[in-house]
């Protein structure tokens, strides 16, 4: 623990959003937990959600009426497809909820952190 913490004591985190998404590599394994919550830390409002047994990041959006929303949505749809790394999107009137995990892995992945950051970068709330 004091080891973890003394890495991140005065140093500057990388800006996840400035990352670039690599290729998962053959024989790749999910995060496991203290690397996903050391990356989740820099993330604003995004959660971990289990589901099936798969870890998801997710977080949702509000927009002040359904045109905001779906503007949002085929933003997000466009960074995915630029990265070829593609998110469950739910489009309601005034939200919308992004949830990345790798399909590969049944988990997360450092890029998914970098996606949800890239993400943020379109705004809401």
């Amino acid at each position: 623990k004091l080891a973890d913490s003394m890495l991140t004591v005065g140093v500057a985190m990388p800006d996840l959003s400035q990352e670039t998404c690599n290729s998962c590599r053959p024989g790749a394994v999910a995060l496991g937990a203290a690397e996903q919550a050391q990356l989740l830390s820099q993330l604003d409002g995004w959660q971990i959600e289990t589901r099936d047994a798969i870890a998801q990041l997710e977080k949702s959006f509000s927009f002040s009426d359904f045109a905001q929303a779906l503007a949002f949505t085929n933003a997000v749809g466009a960074l995915a497809e630029a990265a070829d790394h593609h998110p469950a999107l739910l489009t309601e009137w005034g939200k919308v909820s992004v949830t990345w995990w790798t399909h590969t892995l049944g988990g997360l992945h450092r890029n998914d952190f970098i996606m949800a950051a890239r993400t943020d970068a379109f705004g809401g709330n």
